[in-house]
């Protein structure tokens, strides 16, 4: 059996990184954040997103057609497949909607190489 790993990066307000990791981490214990002999692995990056909610938005922050600044952290984290139809991850960005506290997720996917 082959294993299909992804990067998966999305894109946090600072107090809900914890509760959504942990989340995460809980849900999918053998898919996210497993490297080799660790578990539970992240890389969180803090800085600075912009967004401005259109009118027909429903943020959680700002308010429609006001620019917005809010501390952030972008999360990267591995998400294993095993069975190679990418079953997992779709489970997991499905979870990540779930739980976040955004009306739209950012988030980045990206295929790993093994070398």
């Amino acid at each position: 059996m082959s294993i299909t790993r992804f990067k998966l990066v999305f894109f946090s307000p600072k107090e809900s990184t914890s509760k959504i990791l942990d989340h995460l981490f809980r849900t999918f214990p053998k898919e996210l954040g497993n490297i080799g002999d660790y578990e539970q692995c992240a890389f969180v990056t803090r800085g600075t997103g912009q967004f401005r909610p259109k009118q027909s938005a429903n943020p959680t922050i700002g308010a429609p057609g006001q620019l917005e600044f809010v501390e952030e952290d972008r999360v990267e984290l591995v998400v294993s497949d095993m069975t190679g139809e990418r079953e997992e991850l779709k489970k997991a960005i499905k979870e990540l909607k779930t739980i976040h506290p955004y009306e739209e997720v950012a988030y980045d996917v990206y295929k790993l190489e093994d070398l």
